[in-house]
């Protein structure tokens, strides 16, 4: 999976994550929410992700043949 979709699934879930603790825990987890648009925001103008650094550490980085396709 390419870098840019693991950059979606993982802020969808922490969206789905954190509404779902803001229902049953606490609503202070929205705030996570909140931080999660922001920082989706912020990279569509920017360029710049933090998430990408640690992924491409991970090794969850553009295979040869999605860098082709691009």
């Amino acid at each position: 999976m390419s870098t840019e979709r693991w950059i979606r699934f993982v802020a969808g879930s922490f969206v789905l994550i954190s509404l779902g603790l803001g229902q049953f825990v606490s609503a202070y987890f929205r705030l996570f929410t909140l931080f999660v648009g922001a920082n989706l925001v912020q990279s569509a103008l920017t360029g710049f992700c933090p998430l990408t650094f640690l992924l491409r550490a991970l090794g969850a980085g553009d295979s040869p043949a999605q860098k082709v396709q691009r």
